[in-house]
């Protein structure tokens, strides 16, 4: 099982930027693709970013994010990354990440990070 932990997350004003990272320990991460979800208040857990295994060239996100949002991984670090650029206060949520499609598929989130996006 494959814990992540994610940070980065912070108070942004509109427009501003923020990098998430998602690290996790173990030997598999490479081959694993990684999920980016995000819960706001009172609403549900949504997805938001996804990135394959490997090199990382297929690369998946919601249509709320699109061109502002970019996914990364860096399998030497065990990490993957959400380069969140051009904030919207819709983006205030707390940000989970996933690794492996069983773990997503079931809920294996870190603890988030919050994200905030106020002036």
């Amino acid at each position: 099982q494959m814990q992540p932990v994610e940070s980065g997350g912070g108070l942004v004003q509109p427009g501003g930027s923020l990098r998430l990272s998602c690290v996790v320990s173990g030997s598999s991460f490479s081959i694993k693709r990684v999920g980016w979800h995000r819960q706001a208040p009172g609403k549900q857990r949504e997805f938001v970013a996804r990135i394959s295994g490997g090199s990382g060239a297929v690369r998946n996100y919601a249509d709320s994010v699109k061109g502002r949002f970019t996914i990364s991984r860096d399998n030497a670090k065990n990490t993957a990354y959400l380069q969140m650029n051009s904030l919207k206060s819709e983006d205030t949520a707390v940000y989970y990440c996933c690794v492996g499609d069983s773990a997503c598929a079931s809920g294996q989130w870190g603890q988030g990070t919050q994200v905030t996006v106020s002036s």
